[in-house]
């Protein structure tokens, strides 16, 4: 057993320093790491360049999108009592179906092998609804929106939704989408003195309408957006919309238009 985990942990360290994102990741102390939700490839290399980051001696928080902020409580009092991946993912995640929690584990075991905060980062589906309904202000958050943003937000939940969601839905909508994104600008903020990792969808990550629109100047210099693109669109990204970019091949899936096709738009 001893041998195997040697023999494990030697291919994760040669995994890490090839990676052409280990020296990414280390050019600035606050990361926002894109993805594509479900693309095996990219979770492989953000995983390995974590890993090359950690060996460095770098101990940042890590940021997850996939964990909603109402279940921090419940990740703390997990962690303290057993430190399993497994509890914690399932005492955090209150949407288990939401997300391909295998792609994530090996970064909830990390955080906990090495001790890394690990923070809920996300606005609950149901302050969501509430933001949609109320607006941002009501609930907290930014309503005084930089030239432009709410349209171009408005724009990628369009495109998000195939073109089946009509221009006032995705507005709305746009608004929830905003509010996580100042949410997650915030505890960049708290958890910056430390260094930071934020594990989140490119969109969230684009330093044009994303996270990094919210953060203070100053911070702002610390901080490096990275998009991880699939190759089929890489090319329709608009200049600067990240520091940096990665190209991996496009994960084989179905179409995802097909069940927005054939039944009404969830909301978020």
């Amino acid at each position: 057993m001893k041998a195997a985990l040697a023999i494990v942990c030697l291919a994760v360290a040669a995994c890490a320093a090839a990676s052409p994102l280990a020296a990414l990741v280390a050019e600035r102390p606050i990361v926002l790491l894109g993805e594509v939700h479900d693309n095996t490839a990219q979770h492989a290399e953000r995983l390995a360049a974590l890993h090359a980051l950690v060996e460095r001696g770098a101990r940042p928080a890590l940021l997850f999108e996939q964990f909603e902020r109402e279940r921090q409580a419940d990740i703390d009092r997990v962690r303290a009592a057993s430190g399993d991946a497994d509890a914690l993912i399932a005492a955090g995640s209150a949407r288990k179906a939401g997300w391909n929690w295998e792609s994530y584990k090996p970064f909830v075991a990390l955080a906990l092998r090495h001790d890394l905060p690990i923070v809920a980062a996300n606005v609950s589906r149901a302050d969501a609804r509430r933001i949609i309904d109320d607006g941002l202000a009501v609930h907290g958050f930014d309503a005084a929106l930089p030239a432009g943003l709410l349209r171009e937000q408005a724009a990628a939940v369009e495109r998000g939704h195939c073109g089946l969601i009509d221009a006032r839905a995705a507005r709305r909508l746009a608004l929830a989408q905003i509010a996580r994104d100042q949410q997650m600008a915030r505890l960049v903020a708290e958890h910056a003195a430390r260094g930071v990792v934020l594990l989140a969808g490119n969109g969230h990550v684009r330093s044009d309408i994303g996270v990094p629109r919210w953060l203070a100047p100053a911070l702002r210099e610390q901080t490096l957006s990275i998009g991880l693109l699939e190759a089929h669109d890489a090319g329709g990204v608009a200049p600067g919309a990240y520091d940096r970019t990665l190209i991996t091949p496009s994960q084989p899936r179905a179409d995802p238009c097909a069940p927005l096709r054939t039944s009404s738009i969830a909301s978020p």
